[in-house]
């Protein structure tokens, strides 16, 4: 069997690279630490986050960093750290597994497997201790060692069933499978823009806390500028968004969330994927609207702050810390 890599032997990743030193023998995602898992009898715990999530760091440094929560993932656990920027494809995976489980998605991304690679218990952020009705991180890991010794039926089960609620929420065949549509592409557009018009609310945006920007939304609403509901929908959401805490009004670029629904407080990290969708969208605004918007001068701000903040020596950085 070749050697079992950790991730102190591949340091490309940023992400990896913050995590290399911590006491945590952490392994990269690879068939030989399923194997280790499955010789040793152990469950997988696997991290997944990426360098510029905040709440990533603040897990890493309360609990990965932790001995005695060192001590229990090693004694325990087989841990693989995953970046979920090189790793797409594992990240979507386990996030329909933390959606199935919680009800939600988020980064970092703590899924517990069985050895197969099936995932029986997962969620995201972590406190080190009990914390606003969250279990700590460290009583998590001894109750997940004890139901592994005393109810694997249990956790075998329920791996099963979260196995087949990601499987039927991806339909991977029926994606690859050609598609004949039963409806006119503009009735589909139709009903879409008219589910826009229903859901955007009077702060502009689509959604309660958190709070975050749909240019492909926005888009789509312009598609239809001759309708007056379009229009406004469109308008105020642009308005809110760029005049709001979501855009950075000193630096240029959008930050990657609002914390509350009124626009008000940025989650401050800042996506490039983020910059280049909304100035996009806010140049298609301007060219429906017309001079005299004010929405040209956003898209230049936020095209201006990645050229000056997310430019490195071999092209562009994918994204900028929210510290």
């Amino acid at each position: 069997m070749p050697r079992l890599r950790d991730v102190k032997d591949d340091l490309s990743s940023p992400y990896l690279r913050d995590h290399a030193d911590n006491p945590v023998d952490w392994y990269e995602w690879n068939d030989d630490a399923f194997e280790l898992a499955k010789t040793k009898d152990r469950p997988v715990f696997l991290s997944i986050g990426y360098a510029a999530c905040h709440w990533c760091h603040v897990m890493a440094h309360e609990s990965f960093e932790d001995n005695d929560i060192a001590r229990r993932l090693n004694d325990g656990y087989i841990s693989i750290k995953v970046d979920r920027e090189e790793r797409p494809d594992v990240d979507a995976i386990y996030m329909s597994a933390t959606q199935a489980v919680t009800g939600h998605g988020g980064w970092p991304m703590s899924v517990f497997l069985l050895p197969d690679g099936r995932a029986f218990l997962a969620g995201t952020y972590f406190p080190p201790t009990d914390r606003h009705g969250q279990p700590g991180f460290g009583r998590l890991l001894d109750a997940v060692s004890e139901a592994w010794e005393t109810q694997r039926a249990i956790i075998t089960e329920q791996a099963t069933d979260i196995s087949e609620a990601v499987a039927k929420d991806s339909r991977f065949i029926d994606r690859l499978t050609p598609h004949r549509p039963t409806e006119s592409s503009s009735s589909l557009t139709e009903r879409l823009n008219h589910h826009l018009v229903a859901t955007c609310d009077e702060r502009g945006g689509f959604g309660g806390a958190p709070k975050f920007p749909r240019p492909s939304f926005v888009q789509s609403l312009l598609n239809q500028w001759a309708s007056p509901q379009s229009r406004r929908a469109a308008s105020v959401t642009l308005d809110a968004m760029s005049r709001e805490g979501l855009y950075d009004h000193i630096g240029g670029g959008f930050a990657r969330y609002s914390v509350d629904a009124d626009w008000h407080v940025p989650h401050f990290e800042k996506m490039l994927s983020d910059q280049a969708l909304l100035a996009s969208c806010y140049l298609r605004a301007h060219r429906v609207c017309g001079e005299g918007s004010p929405w040209r001068d956003v898209a230049l701000d936020t095209l201006h702050f990645v050229l000056r903040d997310l430019q490195v020596p071999d092209g562009l950085a994918s994204s900028l810390d929210a510290d």
